[in-house]
């Protein structure tokens, strides 16, 4: 089965005990569908010693996660995401849905300029709205009052 998620990938745990923390995978099973990441999934090993020079006890140890539970973190944006195929250089190319940088690292320079282009874009979109928002409700509020304070006029 052909897996998004790479070796090495900065990865968010988006369900299961561990929903929240963020790790770097270290092992990718593509035929069970699961990803080793570390100080993720830890798990008690209760190990017998084998010789008398080996010693037993309690193990901890990362069991593997689905890899249905993670979401890669992009690089460039810092947000976890899902995985887009683009072609940079005449390659296929692994690249964040929500700013377009490469997730790969060979190509992380060149798609990493526009990126940046349309993360701030998406900034200054996000700050027009609050701007937007808030000026609506400075309007609202004076309308407010002033149903208010006509309400007291008239119990008096």
């Amino acid at each position: 089965m052909k897996m998004t998620i790479k070796t090495g990938d900065n990865v968010l745990v988006i369900a299961g005990k561990d929903k929240g923390k963020t790790g770097k995978v270290t092992a990718v099973y593509a035929a069970a569908n699961k990803v080793l990441v570390e100080d993720i999934n830890v798990v008690t090993k209760h190990q017998k010693p084998r010789s008398q020079q080996d010693k037993g006890g309690i193990v901890k140890k990362s069991a593997p996660i689905e890899a249905s539970n993670v979401q890669v973190v992009c690089p460039v944006c810092g947000k976890a995401t899902r995985v887009a195929h683009s072609e940079v250089e005449g390659k296929k190319v692994r690249t964040c849905k929500k700013c377009n940088a490469s997730l790969d690292k060979e190509f992380v320079k060149a798609t990493k300029k526009e990126a940046k282009k349309t993360i701030k874009a998406s900034e200054l979109k996000g700050a027009k709205l609050k701007a937007a928002a808030a000026e609506e409700k400075a309007e609202e509020a004076p309308k407010k009052t002033t149903k208010k304070s006509t309400a007291k006029k008239v119990s008096e």
